[in-house]
């Protein structure tokens, strides 16, 4: 239990909040580590693209493997302990990072400090459980804005990198882990209420992958949240080789895309809470589209042979226009986390704990997949905006799966409420209860007749040679 000061329920939620959002910023900020300070392990190391990817993609691994059970363990004994346990975990692989010298320390190491990834499973299932329904989007939204995570190491690694060495980097994070770990031991409380699913076996628990709508969430997410970690570990070396710059100008420009698309994050809670999840998810996708649709074309120079002689047109974004483009889309990105799982706070209010491991697993494990992805596919075309045409594709995708699922719940959702309707207005105009309850019999063979005919050609098909 916290300090025993705050006593009202209310001023204890708000503590857990504001607790859970600083562990988790800390625990981001060490999980993107990686992105700064591979660059010089990659060229001490004399790394080739894909190594690289590898690199900085090994601590999200773990970070993604850990969401399921730690969303497990957060339902069965309570968010405190668990985010507790799990922050001190962290803290010796992240100090022996600076003392490490072969490739594979780096990636044992990156492995272990992972863990720190799993801790925005327990912390949104800790922070839904202290609000209610009305003010869980917005709730969710400030604790994701945690995210700003990566944002601080692209502002505060380069810097201690230049004055100190890499080596220092991993060091001053460990001590700034200890005094978040003395806080939030502080500022946090238990509710036994929370614990809804003590009794609950594992198997049972994991009963939630049959739904196919966690399916569909897990997709939607591995792309805002796994495209926004594995473009948060790229950024910073993608400007360096694409446009030039130093490693210190190069980590703030993608920070341009890493702040945002955490701080807003909070705010698409809010219009999640307002408008929907649905509404939000779709523009989201869209705009995501857009963007990316620009951000994929290459440099190109052009040579076009005149009367005159040949004339050179390059083609192609400039730096700022691209990084106009890319807040944008984090700005998007940060949107589309919040109304992810504003639907599962919203479908899955008893095992968010769970589902939202299951659903942040498959967010990380696009977050691990991406670099290295990223990595071969540059090393093979050599070409830096590849990276943009496949999380293109991945958009284009999500955007049909999207219509044609929500399009098909709308319809029978808009032809329930026709019914409900129609059946209303019929009482009104007949006195007979008779009557109506007839003509409520009349709908419910229509469903039922519906029901058959669908289950005799799914037969029929299955019996067809």
């Amino acid at each position: 239990m916290g300090i025993s000061i705050i006593k009202s329920q209310t001023a204890q939620a708000k503590s857990v909040l504001a607790a859970n959002t600083i562990a988790f910023t800390a625990c981001f900020a060490v999980w993107v580590m990686f992105s700064i300070i591979g660059i010089p392990i990659k060229e001490l190391l004399s790394l080739n693209n894909t190594q690289f990817g590898i690199l900085v993609a090994t601590p999200i691994l773990t970070g993604s493997i850990f969401r399921l059970p730690v969303g497990m363990m957060t339902d069965k004994f309570g968010g405190r302990v668990v985010y507790l346990t799990l922050l001190l975990t962290v803290l010796t692989p992240l100090w022996f990072i600076g003392s490490a010298t072969q490739y594979w320390q780096f990636l044992v190491l990156g492995l272990l400090v992972g863990v720190a990834g799993a801790s925005f499973t327990v912390g949104i299932a800790y922070t839904s459980k202290w609000f209610d329904k009305k003010n869980q989007g917005f709730a969710m939204g400030i604790f994701g804005a945690g995210n700003a995570g990566a944002a601080i190491t692209n502002f505060v690694a380069p810097a201690i990198l230049l004055s100190f060495g890499w080596q220092m980097v991993p060091k001053i994070y460990a001590m700034a882990m200890v005094v978040v770990v003395i806080s939030y031991w502080m500022f946090t409380y238990t509710d036994p209420d929370h614990k809804h699913a003590s009794k609950v076996t594992i198997k049972e628990q994991l009963q939630i992958l049959r739904d196919p709508k966690v399916w569909k969430y897990m997709q939607y997410y591995s792309l805002v949240f796994g495209g926004f970690v594995g473009l948060s570990l790229w950024m910073t070396k993608y400007y360096i080789n694409e446009y030039g710059f130093d490693l210190k100008t190069a980590a703030l420009l993608g920070a341009i895309f890493v702040l945002p698309s955490g701080v807003v994050r909070a705010l698409g809670g809010w219009f999640a809470d307002k408008y929907g999840a649905y509404k939000v998810t779709w523009w989201v996708m869209w705009v995501s589209l857009t963007c990316l649709f620009f951000m994929s074309y290459p440099q190109t120079a052009l040579l076009i042979k005149t009367t005159t002689g040949e004339v050179k047109f390059d083609i192609g974004l400039n730096v700022w226009v691209f990084t106009a483009l890319l807040f944008t889309l984090g700005v998007s990105w940060g949107f589309g986390k919040a109304s992810v799982f504003k639907f599962l706070s919203d479908e899955y209010p008893d095992n968010i704990g769970v589902v939202s491991g299951v659903v942040g697993m498959a967010g990380g494990l696009g977050g691990f997949t991406l670099p290295i992805i990223f990595g071969a596919l540059i090393d093979y075309t050599g070409i830096n905006s590849v990276i943009f045409m496949l999380l293109y594709g991945a958009t284009a995708v999500s955007l049909v799966w999207m219509y044609f699922t929500f399009a098909k719940e709308k319809k029978i959702k808009h032809t329930q409420e026709a019914r409900t309707k129609a059946l209303k207005e019929y009482a009104t105009t007949h006195d007979n209860p008779n009557d109506v309850i007839a003509a409520q019999a009349v709908l419910e063979q229509i469903d039922l007749i519906e029901e058959f005919n669908k289950k005799y050609n799914e037969f029929k098909q299955a019996h067809t040679k």
